[in-house]
């Protein structure tokens, strides 16, 4: 008989230390977000002016966005030092994260989990770049050579502020296309033998994502589904790398019984 089952209370003050932990890694990572959002609030006009030369560059001379909401040209530029001060702030909210499992993973998986972490975070800080310096230029200046004669562009502010957030969200997520799937092979779902021979309906369900998020139009479809496309390789490859012998050289399943006699 342990101590464990003479008293049954036995286990409250370790579970009291990990909630007490679990607390101050959050009161931590809000402290950081806090701080972040701080040292950017005296740059958000700023910020915003920066975030609006991509559309502002394409426009002819001397065109502005407008603010159709009384209060927009106050909260649109704060939203935007709330979302540049979260991205900031990420790797710190994810070292707190991972300060706190750490200590409950094998040694294996620590040297695995740290990698795919900072490359998760690199990859959607490459995703917003790619979509910043290249696909939102690309995109306004096929936007204002289509739009009919006559017709002038006066985009809200904050109408373009959440176009654009929702670019950018879409290029980092699906930057992080090779560490999902790494993951699900590490976590044995799936083979890269099986990633192989799934590459056609990948490439299918790329390009059908693709014209899901983003704007209805071909430039962004294609420059969102290309890079996805190298990066589902990408995957491929980090995956035999990382993934055990026997699951890298393991073929995929099959229906048919003969198959292999």
């Amino acid at each position: 008989m342990t101590q464990r089952d003479v008293d049954p209370d036995a286990n409250e003050p370790r579970l009291i230390d990990h909630l007490i932990e679990l607390r101050g890694r959050l009161l931590r990572g809000a402290a950081g977000l806090v701080l972040a959002l701080v040292a950017l609030l005296p740059f958000a006009n700023r910020l915003y002016s920066w975030l609006a030369q991509p559309l502002l560059e394409k426009l002819p001379k001397g065109s502005q966005l407008i603010a159709v909401e009384v209060a927009s040209p106050f909260f649109a530029p704060i939203k935007l030092a709330f979302f540049a001060a979260l991205l900031l702030s990420a790797p710190w909210l994810l070292y707190q994260a991972w300060a706190f499992v750490a200590p409950g993973l094998y040694q294996r998986e620590k040297k695995l989990a740290l990698p795919l972490l900072v490359s998760a975070v690199l990859l959607f800080y490459a995703g917003g770049a790619f979509a910043y310096f290249l696909v939102l230029p690309t995109v306004f200046g096929f936007l204002t050579k289509v739009a009919p004669a006559g017709v002038a562009m006066m985009t809200d502010i904050n109408a373009y502020l959440d176009f654009v957030l929702v670019i950018f969200l879409a290029f980092g997520a699906s930057f992080e296309l090779p560490v999902a799937l790494v993951i699900l092979v590490l976590l044995g779902w799936v083979t890269p033998a099986q990633l192989r021979e799934a590459r056609g309906y990948a490439v299918v369900g790329i390009f059908v994502l693709a014209a899901v998020i983003t704007p209805p139009d071909v430039v962004s479809q294609l420059m969102l589904a290309i890079p996805m496309c190298l990066l589902y390789e990408a995957g491929i490859i980090a995956a035999r790398l990382l993934a055990p012998r026997e699951a890298a050289d393991k073929p995929a399943a099959t229906d048919d019984p003969k198959r292999g006699l």
